[in-house]
Parts: C-alpha cells; sequence; structure tokens
C-alpha cells in the first residue's frame, strides 16, 4: 500500500471503526496496523490461557531410604519411584546415612552399592541426572523419566 501520513492512516482507522497500532516503531519510518486492538488482546489472553493449560510441570518427588534396606522394603519403595516416573516427574532417591560410627564406617561403601542395585531396578525407565557430592551427609541421586 506504501507508506502514508500518520494522520491519514488514523482516519482510515477511525472511519472503519478499528484503531491504529504500532507494530515496529525502530525502522525509518514506523510500521503500523489497522486492527481491533480489544480484540487483538482478548486472543492473545486466550492463546497465553491455552498454552499454560496444556504446560506439564515436572515436580521433583523423593524416596528416602536407609543404607541396610531389607529387599521386600526396597520393592515397596521402588513401585512408589515408577510410579512417578510414569507421572513424568523426577525422582530424588535419599540415603539416611545417620548413626554412630559403627554404622558410618560399615556403611561406607553400602550406599554406592545400593545406588547401583536402583539404577539396575530402574533400568530404561530412567537415567540419573545428577549425584550428591560424596562429602555430604546425605547422599542422593536424582532420576529423570526417560521420554
Amino acid at each position: 500500500m506504501g507508506i502514508m501520513p500518520t494522520n491519514v492512516a488514523l482516519q482510515m482507522a477511525a472511519d472503519a471503526g478499528m484503531d491504529l497500532v504500532e507494530i515496529n516503531a525502530g525502522g525509518d519510518a514506523p510500521i503500523v496496523k489497522v486492527m481491533d486492538y480489544g480484540k487483538y488482546k482478548y486472543e492473545q489472553k486466550k492463546r497465553a490461557a491455552e498454552a499454560r493449560k496444556n504446560q506439564k510441570t515436572v515436580e521433583m518427588k523423593e524416596v528416602w531410604v536407609k543404607p541396610f534396606i531389607e529387599e521386600n522394603d526396597l520393592n515397596i519403595k521402588m513401585k512408589k519411584v515408577f510410579e512417578f516416573l510414569g507421572d513424568g516427574n523426577k525422582v530424588k532417591i535419599a540415603v539416611m546415612t545417620r548413626g554412630n560410627k559403627k554404622v558410618l564406617a560399615r556403611g561406607k561403601d553400602a550406599v554406592p552399592e545400593l545406588f547401583a542395585r536402583i539404577v539396575d531396578m530402574i533400568g530404561d525407565q530412567g537415567s540419573v541426572v545428577s549425584q550428591s557430592k560424596p562429602d555430604e551427609r546425605t547422599k542422593s541421586i536424582v532420576i529423570a523419566p526417560t521420554k
């Protein structure tokens, strides 16, 4: 259509019962569009609401275990882990390493062995995203679901 003076474009928009909306003011000449601004804002709001409704939020679920957990107790905890992974959530598996010095001295190899068992049980349903640092009192791993 070409470049026209702003007052002419404003008069055209007013005659059509619409608004003159500035799209880009950074160029040599400002770029404007004739539209119903209220309807445009309403449609933008509806699109944003629809996008939020369809958005999936990933939560971090946490499961606590002890270093010397029995096999059946671990299976019960793992059912919950699989349920969380199935829902698309990340799971933090934390190991309680509290106790007297004998338990802590005896449990130095227990936590890595437990984590290895857990990772074997999970298989291809999840993958380890992060692990706690070796000097932290509470050891943990974070598992994300595979897609």
